[in-house]
């Protein structure tokens, strides 16, 4: 059985939020059997991936490279990128790979258990997660946020679930709120006459309907929380772990 954590990534941090993510990120380190470093396929290697790769180079695990995107480069590209990574880290295998297209995806979990040591089965079969539903469904409002809204806003904002209450007859009331941490950012959320929260709650009503299997009636509201990604109080009421701040 395999079991991935998809962990917030290597970057450098610029506030207490980013620092916590660095921190879980490099932790798990020490707790998988097998690291899966994403990359595209480029053979620019800047300070972000060099600093990751000698992050990685102290992982007592196979570190295994697998190079996204390869539909949108040509052959000769992805060999380029290929030699140039070969060149960073010793790595136990390299895959190039396109999750848009289904290609060699399938390679890529066959390379996973070659390196995977037999062990127990830890979830049941149709475990998909182990996170709760309410988590699940903030970040699926994250995510149809981070979609919709300008690249400077997004890293700035979390969803706080408020009530999520299951009603009967095939309908689930959801109440969320996203935090932003600019007057000008809440203004850009909502949108003119609402229009912006209006297009994030659509989208994230119909992937919640997807997973619940239900009708929802889903309510968003913005409110500002100045900083709060530097403040440990606020990061602890979105369910960052306390024991990481």
């Amino acid at each position: 059985q395999i079991v991935f954590v998809d962990t917030p990534g290597i970057h450098k941090a610029k506030n207490k939020l980013g620092e916590y993510m660095v921190r879980v990120a490099e932790r798990t380190f020490d707790e998988v059997d097998v690291i899966l470093w994403l990359v595209e396929p480029t053979t620019f290697i800047g300070a972000g991936e060099q600093h990751i790769a000698r992050q990685l180079a102290g992982a007592r695990v196979p570190v295994i490279l697998v190079i996204n995107k390869t539909d949108a480069v040509k052959k000769e590209e992805i060999l380029k990128a290929i030699e140039a990574y070969r060149k960073l880290l010793d790595f136990a295998e390299i895959v190039p790979a396109s999750a848009l297209k289904g290609d060699n995806t399938d390679t890529i979990i066959d390379v996973i258990y070659q390196y995977l040591p037999y062990g127990p089965q830890f979830f049941d079969e149709d475990t998909i997660t182990d996170q709760p539903m309410r988590q699940i469904v903030a970040e699926l409002i994250r995510e149809k946020a981070l979609n919709s809204l300008d690249e400077e806003i997004p890293h700035g904002i979390a969803v706080s679930i408020e009530k999520m209450k299951d009603r009967g007859q095939n309908l689930v009331d959801i109440e969320a709120t996203i935090i932003c941490e600019r007057d000008s950012h809440k203004g850009i959320i909502i949108g003119k006459s609402g229009a912006m929260l209006k297009k994030i709650g659509s989208a994230a009503r119909y992937e919640i309907e997807k997973l619940l299997e239900k009708k929802v009636n889903l309510q968003l509201w913005v409110k500002v929380k100045k900083d709060w990604r530097d403040s440990d109080f606020l990061m602890k009421n979105f369910g960052y772990d306390k024991k990481e701040i």
